[in-house]
């Protein structure tokens, strides 16, 4: 029996596919889904989520949304994802380090900005840890 993930975003459907099983970052530590699974509504911390399929594990970056599985079907809606393959190391590390500037030097900052640049800095060290896993 298989499940079948599916990963949104605003912006696109970064994941679908049948697989065997995923590993999901929630805001109570990861919980890894199985066939079967009861039926579960949860929200997605920044992290790393896996999928396996036919023995291989793929890797993803997502930062928060919510998770909802049901039956065998598994919908991700999520703020951010991506693949590994498609994580660029080089522009994640600038964009990290220009957040990461941001607030230090932030003195009277609105708070919605201030929470963007963290949840900024968060999802780009999610990336850096999935790009950087394999090595």
């Amino acid at each position: 029996m298989a499940l079948t993930l599916e990963i949104v975003t605003p912006e696109a459907r970064v994941y679908s596919d049948t697989i065997d099983t995923v590993v999901i970052p929630t805001t109570s530590g990861e919980i890894g889904i199985l066939p079967g699974h009861i039926p579960l509504l949860t929200q997605i911390e920044h992290g790393e989520l896996r999928v396996t399929k036919n023995g291989l594990t793929t890797l993803l970056a997502v930062s928060g949304g919510f998770a909802e599985i049901e039956g065998d079907h598994i919908h991700v809606l999520a703020e951010n994802a991506i693949t590994e393959e498609k994580i660029d190391e080089n522009a994640v590390e600038a964009a990290l380090k220009r957040a990461e500037d941001e607030l230090r030097a932030a003195k009277d900052i609105d708070p919605q900005q201030y929470e963007h640049l963290q949840n900024l800095v968060r999802y780009s060290g999610a990336q850096l840890a999935v790009k950087r896993r394999r090595r």
